[in-house]
């Protein structure tokens, strides 16, 4: 079985407008030296996918500087490899180009001549501001054994837990693993059967689908296009019950990072070693622990330089922290420089931030206080 891989880069940016002003929920940092595309895309690679195209609407340069030609992810290939596959621009190419396009059903039509020219039998579908390290080539042997048009990859959990629940799919399925039903998932107490937007479609049945969104009008690809094959019983669900993060807010980002601090999340999602994810490489000096620093709890990448305190925090590249503060609960993205005697508490800094000798900021865990790229404070 041959299979191609697709992967939104900007739906769902409106659910975290501080980190996506500039750049694509794809290209949004994680985990001191990760990107958010690098999961789904790691996760397609790990599994022999070796032709995955990337679906852009805007914001897309820092995105395409991450991904390069592909080497990292071993997709620097003659034949299939990755795409960048940018949004058209005239009405000729594109019906839907006065549209915002930001969606699955702008994206798939503005895509439709890519995914008619792959000659892969299935093409798997993964939004970008997912967390989970997961066995694709796995679900697709079971896809294959189950003669499934469509697999719905789903989780259980209790999303009335996010403030933005939106875009959030119920998915019911019957004892051979059938669907039965797919909804939009209100704000419901208990844990529930959550689409993980992460899903195996046969090529011809997509392509159907694209033509009857096109040619009828419909506005919801899962709801309209997918709930129609629900009754040819050839639409099923997979559980997967790892790690799995959705980011969906900005102390969503904030619990999802503080979960690393956890060395069980991080053995499930990065120590295996099958299943590595992969990142852009990037060559840092160690990181400098000067004399008088203390660190607790904390997932510091290379090339800082600390000073001072860190607790129960996310540091990325090349951040300073001078003597004398204290970093409690926070994110500092890259090159953050913070200076002396300062006092951080559930921060979120973006990259390039500069906090001057002496100040004191604190958010809340439900509500980090974030500072936006470049600032200085």
């Amino acid at each position: 079985m041959s299979v191609a891989g697709l992967i939104f880069s900007n739906i769902h940016d409106s659910s975290l407008p501080e980190l996506t002003a500039k750049r694509s929920i794809a290209s949004v940092p994680f985990g001191c030296r990760y990107r958010l595309i690098d999961f789904p895309l790691s996760n397609m690679v790990n599994s022999g996918i070796s032709k995955i195209g990337i679906i852009t609407h805007n914001n897309y340069g820092s995105l395409m500087d991450h991904i390069g030609t592909g080497k990292d992810w071993d997709l620097a290939r003659r034949s299939g490899g990755i795409k960048i596959l940018p949004p058209f621009i005239t009405e000729f190419e594109n019906p839907t180009a006065r549209r915002q396009g930001a969606n699955p059903f702008d994206a798939l039509i503005g895509v439709r001549n890519f995914i008619s020219k792959c000659t892969e039998d299935e093409i798997v579908f993964s939004y970008s501001d997912i967390i989970c390290n997961i066995d694709l080539a796995a679900v697709l042997k079971e896809h294959k054994a189950r003669g499934a048009e469509v697999t719905l990859i789903t989780y259980s959990y209790d999303a009335s837990q996010y403030k933005n629940s939106g875009g959030l799919y119920t998915v019911a399925s019957n004892d051979d693993g059938t669907v039965s039903a797919i909804s939009l998932y209100g704000r419901r107490s208990g844990e529930k059967n959550i689409y993980t937007d992460m899903a195996i479609f046969n090529r011809e049945v997509l392509l159907e689908m694209i033509d009857s969104m096109a040619c009828d009008g419909y506005n919801d690809f899962y709801l309209d296009v997918l709930g129609k094959y629900i009754n040819k019983g050839t639409v099923y669900a997979h559980s997967f019950e790892g790690v799995f993060m959705r980011i969906s807010s900005m102390d969503g980002y904030f619990s999802a990072s503080m979960k690393l601090l956890s060395a069980e999340a991080r053995d499930e999602l990065f120590g295996n070693k099958e299943r590595p994810i992969h990142t852009k490489v990037r060559n840092s000096a160690p990181t400098l622990y000067k004399e008088g620093s203390k660190v607790k709890n904390s997932y510091i990448a290379d090339g800082c330089v600390i000073e001072g305190e860190v607790e129960n925090s996310i540091i990325f590249r090349g951040v300073k922290v001078g003597r004398g503060t204290v970093v409690k609960n926070s994110i500092l993205l890259q090159d953050t420089n913070v200076g002396e005697n300062v006092k951080l508490g559930c921060v979120i800094t973006d990259k390039d931030v500069k906090i001057r000798d002496g100040r004191e900021l604190s958010g809340h865990t439900t509500m980090p206080f974030f500072i936006s790229k470049g600032t200085t404070v």
